[in-house]
């Protein structure tokens, strides 16, 4: 890592540090009918199981956290399909700070409310027609508050990044040596964390970025070495991955760490949410099963090793789900 990336290992284990007895740590499972279809052993990291029901609380406890008192008494705002939100609320909550939560008008309604129900206030936008970058920075200098962004914060990212630690301790307390990482990606948070952590001491890992098809912005910027965009028409079941570009200060570590990106359909995805509740007896809201989705379709890359996959968020509409599980494909 040079200095002209956002965050490096040791930003990750600082993170770590802070969130120990804060967040979860979160299990890593393995199942017998995954390995079959997947042809080898492959460790799931289930973040729904973290507070809030995803990985977005590592992030934003390690943010706010690092507030002084004038700071916390002034507040945060955040922009966040929700995921985001309910992991700035909870960790909110805990340090008695004012949130102030900007969320599309179409986000799963379970979001929403748990998000009111954490304590925050939620502002509505259209997704389609408004820029919630905008509205929350204007919100922010309004009230004096901190900005809390969904990915493109060091403090954010390192604290995403602590699941890769874990995952590296876990694989290797089960005695498995792993050589392929699949994670979701949205704005590039999740994934950019996790490969700093990763490749600090495994370099010889590869990790595959997995987004939903029409939201592969990443995986093209991959391919051209520049931020792509999402095309405005575009639409997904995976509302939390939805960013329409890859995030400044991610993009550049994924460019120098990340192996490639995979697309998957809402059909992949679909299937994917039903195996893992039928299965891994688990709950995967759209978003969070894309990696899932890769390896149960045949489309992550070849490996000689074993592979883990991050399954980010439990955070699903309970209509969306029982539809999504009672339909046949």
């Amino acid at each position: 890592m040079t200095a002209s990336f956002a965050i490096n290992a040791e930003d990750v284990a600082d993170a770590a540090r802070l969130l120990k007895g804060a967040a979860v740590v979160t299990p890593l499972l393995e199942n017998a009918a995954l390995n079959a279809v997947a042809g080898g052993r492959v460790l799931v990291k289930f973040e729904g199981a973290q507070h809030s029901g995803s990985f977005k609380f590592r992030g934003a406890y390690n943010r706010l956290a690092r507030l002084n008192a004038t700071e916390r008494a002034a507040g945060v705002v955040a922009w966040s399909s929700g995921n985001h939100a309910q992991g700035v609320a909870f960790a909110a909550r805990l340090l008695n700070i004012p949130a102030a939560i900007v969320m599309p008008a179409d986000a799963p309604r379970i979001k929403a409310d748990n998000t009111r129900a954490l304590g925050a206030e939620v502002i509505p936008y259209d997704r389609f027609t408004q820029s919630r970058e905008e509205i929350a920075t204007r919100l922010s200098q309004e009230r004096g508050a901190t900005l809390v962004p969904s990915f493109d914060d060091p403090h954010v990212m390192a604290g995403q990044g602590t699941a890769g630690l874990e995952i590296l301790e876990q694989a290797q307390a089960a005695g498995v040596t792993l050589s392929q990482i699949l994670v979701c990606c949205g704005g590039g948070g999740l994934v950019s964390g996790i490969a700093t952590a990763v490749k600090a001491t495994r370099p010889d890992i590869a990790i595959h970025a997995v987004e939903p098809e029409g939201f592969d912005d990443t995986a093209r910027s991959l391919r051209s070495g520049e931020r792509e965009s999402v095309d405005p028409t575009a639409r997904s079941i995976c509302d939390a991955l939805m960013a329409p570009s890859p995030g400044e200060l991610t993009f550049p570590i994924n460019h120098r760490l990340l192996t490639s990106g995979i697309a998957v359909s809402d059909a992949e995805v679909r299937a994917a949410m039903r195996f893992a509740f039928t299965n891994l007896k688990i709950v995967a809201e759209p978003g969070g099963a894309v990696a899932l989705a890769a390896v149960l379709a045949g489309k992550a890359p070849p490996t000689s090793g074993d592979r883990a996959i991050v399954i980010s968020g439990a955070n699903v509409d309970p209509h969306l789900f029982a539809e999504i599980i009672g339909s046949e494909g």
